[in-house]
């Protein structure tokens, strides 16, 4: 596995997509279930509140860096991480090895229909890919029996979950074992830029390392969220100093 570094006590492994798709083959060659999560500065301000949701983080099997605050917050506390792996970006990659390796995925969640069209979309782009299924359904637990009988019957070796933080995260991690799937992930808005339903920031406003900003000028109900931004830039500033004076102290 790859090393890690702690940013506030959540564990975020030095990966970038190649290593994520390489580890991802490995686990299907060998079999589940095993657990991505997609670390953001949001993950970690709602860990730190929420017993449940850092025990998942903690037990994932791998916990990618998505979002420019991890890589500042890791390149700060002496620790840099080779790239951003964003769930967006990730899905459409996994499709396209998938459809080299003949790995059959599965797209849960999202609004209803959206799971489909974001699969009709990457068929379309991605000719070979095989798509074990694709439905909404909820996080609810009274769907859960239904859900994991539905999923395990398709035996897809990917499974791809858009409920959202944490519940998409916390679903994978209640129903894994039941579920058996080599890699599972929970992928956010993945499927609605996917689809089209929702646009993902200019390039160049993603290079700029603004797509926070993008976010709350298109999605304005996120402001809540974004406030635990500056909350965890000055975390991640005191932990960098005590860091450093525990060194200087050794």
């Amino acid at each position: 596995m790859p090393q890690a570094v702690r940013v506030l006590g959540v564990r975020v492994h030095a990966v970038d997509y190649a290593a994520t798709l390489g580890l991802i083959e490995a686990w299907i060659a060998e079999g589940g279930p095993h657990q991505v999560v997609t670390v953001n500065p949001e993950f970690v301000m709602l860990a730190q509140g929420h017993a449940g949701f850092h025990r998942v983080l903690d037990e994932a099997d791998l916990c990618v860096p998505d979002g420019v605050g991890i890589l500042w917050a890791a390149r700060l506390l002496g620790h840099p991480l080779p790239e951003r792996v964003t769930g967006s970006d990730l899905v459409p990659m996994l499709a396209a090895r998938a459809a080299q390796q003949g790995w059959r995925l599965y797209f849960l969640g999202a609004a209803e229909g959206v799971a489909a069209r974001a699969a009709e979309v990457l068929v379309a782009h991605y000719p070979g890919l095989q798509v074990a299924g694709a439905f909404g359904g909820s996080p609810a637990p009274e769907e859960a029996p239904a859900l994991v009988a539905r999923i395990r019957a398709a035996r897809p070796d990917v499974l791809c979950v858009a409920y959202g933080a944490p519940a998409q995260d916390l679903w994978i991690a209640a129903h894994r074992s039941e579920l058996g799937v080599p890699a599972m992930l929970g992928v956010g808005g993945a499927f609605d830029h996917i689809a089209g339903l929702r646009r993902r920031a200019p390039m160049w406003i993603q290079q700029a390392h603004l797509e926070w900003l993008f976010r709350l000028v298109t999605q304005p109900w996120r402001w809540r969220r974004q406030l635990a931004l500056p909350r965890f830039a000055g975390q991640v500033v005191v932990q960098a100093l005590q860091s450093r004076r525990g060194s200087v102290h050794l």
